[in-house]
């Protein structure tokens, strides 16, 4: 297997202290709540399209324990493949800038530049690594085949993951033990612009498998397909519609991915391991009150939390698939949710945050 070609830079970094991994909600959802606005997720540079969002699990450089990042997917002409920024948002709603990234003078490829995903990560070692799906003028005819960058923990970029296998990196799950991680990638780029709207079987799960360290940067051990034969197609609204939502069971033993355009979850077992691909894996639930999942994360207690494009609600189906919990998050836009509800990630207790990129906000629902 062909691996990435792998770029590092000279730069001077921070030692950067281990961190725990994000803790995901307990709670079923299945009751009443309530929604709040915590802050708008547009920088100063007025980017647009809130994408990616993880929560920071301990203070290093810049990142503040307990805080939330976020990546955003558009400029501030609100041209799709061409957000540039993460920002980093309190509980209580301050915002400040993280990053800003420049793709003329990233320290490696990048093929087609900066268009930030949903693919978004925070290693234990303090390593920020985020998807880059760009275009040069928000259609997906000027789609390329992007990256994921490598940033420290005060928003330098220091390397890219490029090439072979990573081609159009939309969402990333992560199973870090701080020596080792494993980045569960989703791509939607394989013969997806050359099919010109028509849906193609081509978007797959890649398994990358890096070696880290607080102070030396992390590089690439090997690369795996573990999911494959997606659906995913063009679309002139959200660019590109594919395998988005990506969550890990709390032992590690499934995967589950959010298969968009056939409205269901699905299940890819032991991703940790497995050697060989598993194809679209098993039906955890497919129809029902699914409609085009988008955002996906797992609880602690392994039910699954599923945002819904097409008609604003969040979801909480069981690993058996029993829907057990449904709550309308967004009822804005026809149809409700507008394909705007990506990024979610668990709170401590009970309660999720998630993002919004109808109305540009980071929220809480608890």
């Amino acid at each position: 297997m062909k691996l990435p070609n792998i770029v590092k830079t000279s730069a001077v970094l921070l030692s950067l202290a281990l961190s725990p991994a994000p803790v995901f909600a307990q709670r079923m959802h299945g009751g009443p709540g309530k929604t709040s606005t915590i802050a708008s997720t547009v920088p100063s540079n007025g980017d647009l399209n809130p994408y990616g969002l993880v929560r920071v699990p301990k203070t290093t450089g810049s990142l503040v324990e307990g805080n939330l990042l976020i990546s955003n997917f558009n400029d501030s002409n609100n041209l799709q493949g061409t957000g540039t920024t993460i920002v980093q948002i309190t509980p209580g709603g301050t915002v400040t800038l993280f990053s800003q990234i420049n793709a003329n003078t990233l320290p490696g490829s990048c093929p087609g530049g900066v268009g930030l995903t949903t693919a978004l990560s925070v290693l234990k070692t303090g390593w920020v690594i985020v998807g880059s799906l760009p275009t040069t003028d928000g259609t997906s005819a000027t789609a390329q085949a992007g990256c994921l960058l490598v940033l420290d923990s005060n928003g330098n970029v220091v390397e890219t993951f490029y090439g072979s296998l990573i081609n159009g990196p939309w969402d990333m799950a992560t199973w870090d033990d701080g020596g080792t991680a494993n980045l569960f990638v989703t791509n939607v780029l394989n013969g997806t612009v050359a099919g010109g709207g028509n849906i193609v079987r081509q978007g797959t799960v890649v398994r990358i498998t890096i070696n880290q360290t607080q102070t030396v940067m992390p590089s690439i051990e090997s690369m795996t397909v573990v999911g494959s034969g997606f659906a995913e197609r063009t679309d002139p609204a959200a660019l590109v519609i594919g395998p988005t939502g990506a969550g890990l069971s709390p032992d590690g033993s499934t995967l589950y991915v959010a298969d968009a355009l056939f409205n269901r979850v699905v299940a890819i077992p032991e991703p940790l391991t497995r050697v060989t691909s598993a194809g679209n894996g098993a039906v955890v639930l497919q129809g029902a009150d699914l409609d085009d999942p988008l955002g996906l994360a797992v609880a602690t207690n392994g039910n699954i939390l599923v945002t819904n494009g097409a008609n604003g609600f969040l979801l909480t189906i069981t690993p058996d698939g029993s829907e057990i919990g449904k709550n309308i998050l967004d009822e804005n836009g026809t149809p409700p949710g507008n394909g705007a509800l990506f990024g979610v990630v668990g709170v401590p207790g009970w309660g999720i945050y998630y993002v919004d990129d109808a109305t540009n906000t980071l929220n809480l629902f608890n």
